[in-house]
């Protein structure tokens, strides 16, 4: 279990780093997360979803699909991405405005921001946390836009 762990957190230090949030089976098999070709030793697909599927019980994972060939890996729980975002807003003095998923994620104001490059699904997971809470309004249209109370 001790293994597991390591690995588990591993991956998840190892996207943070990359700031990558979804992962190919079939193509893992051969990165240098799960490949040392210095030593030439690599985990099989078999051990490869064994680590996936303790991230997915633990929250960190999701399928894609049924078949299981793609993942989404959160390394910070959408709950977290929204702190995160709300705090930014909030020292920015941008309540009661409207922003775009662009300016949240790929604006000159948040490149600064642990959240500047998240993917998209996840914002909006995080933007649906903050609206539950009554701190956000979310706006569906082609740019994507929330409001903050």
């Amino acid at each position: 279990m001790k293994q597991l762990d390591t690995w588990c957190s591993l991956i998840l230090s190892y996207y943070k780093h990359k700031k990558w949030y979804s992962l190919d089976v079939a193509e893992s098999e051969t990165s240098e997360l799960f490949y040392n070709r210095s030593i030439d030793r690599k985990l099989n697909l078999d051990e490869i979803y064994v680590i996936l599927e303790e991230l997915r019980r633990r929250g960190n994972v999701e399928w894609e699909d049924k078949r299981r060939n793609r993942c989404l890996v959160m390394w910070r729980s959408p709950d977290e991405w929204a702190k995160l975002i709300y705090k930014w807003i909030t020292e920015r003095g941008m309540l009661n405005s409207v922003c775009t998923y662009y300016e949240i994620t790929d604006g000159d104001n948040s490149k600064n921001q642990e959240f500047y490059g998240l993917d998209v699904w996840l914002l909006k997971r995080a933007l649906q946390c903050l609206e539950k809470e009554g701190k956000a309004e979310i706006f569906e249209s082609d740019d994507g836009g929330v409001k903050f109370f």
